[in-house]
């Protein structure tokens, strides 16, 4: 068993202000994803130019933050929210869902592309690789908050969280997440789109990758306490979310490169 760091979850501390290090990572993840995506717009086949970006950047974290929000409201705190709507609104408690910060920025990002005259797909495109660098910063934020922890088990890197009323030994569930959901797919994604790709190929392996490793952390990572499983005993509410991300990427992909091979077979008749 490993121990657990002890990290004060508060970063900085001025009186009654206190600095959380779950938000400083979100704030960190905003500011690197502006960085790499001002690379990215100087690639010949971005769809967003250099002055557009600035736009983008703060459409896309008001996306994140209030789809995150609305979207925990929704989907996790439906117990919270019956008994004190106004929970909904008290942020500073804590809790943010992937899901409904994902649904934000595709709504975000639709806006953002209709007023520019940006097709949605090539938008979605360009903004994929920089997510995972926000979602891995954010597993390590919970880490630190000792939140979102994993199941009970005996392997030799389990952890026992302090936080934790029950003092079990535990799957450290966060930093498969890290790993998976961060360092991971990022690596991929941004490997994958430095060179030009059919429209929509990089949105559907993002989808497909992000579903397919937050499906499978699942099993290691505890269930929400007021929901627990949802079917079948072992089917938890983030693999329920998970599995229509892994239906449509596969979708995107297969529509991505079926466009391009029909794109190839026209040009190859039009030139005889």
């Amino acid at each position: 068993m490993l121990p657990y760091p002890q990290i004060d979850p508060v970063a900085v501390a001025i009186g009654p202000l206190k600095v959380h290090w779950y938000g400083l990572a979100y704030l960190t993840g905003i500011a690197v994803g502006w960085l790499l995506a001002r690379r990215r717009c100087a690639l010949p086949w971005s769809p967003v130019r250099r002055e557009q970006l600035d736009d983008l950047v703060f459409y896309a974290a008001l996306g994140v933050v209030l789809g995150g929000r609305i979207g925990y409201t929704f989907l996790y705190g439906g117990k919270h929210l019956v008994e004190d709507p106004s929970w909904a609104l008290r942020v500073w408690e804590g809790g943010m869902s992937f899901h409904g910060g994902f649904l934000g920025v595709l709504f975000a990002m639709w806006l953002f592309g209709r007023r520019n005259s940006i097709p949605f797909w090539k938008l979605m495109d360009f903004v994929a690789p920089l997510v995972p660098v926000g979602l891995g910063l954010g597993r390590l934020g919970n880490f630190i908050g000792q939140e979102l922890w994993g199941r009970p088990t005996d392997v030799p890197w389990a952890m026992v969280f302090p936080a934790d009323p029950a003092q079990l030994a535990r799957h450290p569930s966060q930093l498969y997440q890290f790993a998976l959901e961060g360092v991971l797919l990022f690596t991929v994604l941004y490997l994958f789109s430095s060179k030009p790709r059919p429209t929509c190929a990089v949105s559907g392996l993002f989808s497909l990758i992000y579903g397919c490793a937050r499906f499978f952390v699942e099993f290691f990572r505890e269930p929400d306490a007021h929901i627990g499983f949802d079917a079948f005993g072992w089917l938890t509410r983030g693999q329920l979310l998970s599995t229509p991300m892994i239906i449509i990427g596969i979708v995107l992909l297969v529509v991505a490169y079926r466009g391009q091979g029909r794109s190839s077979s026209a040009g190859s008749v039009s030139k005889t």
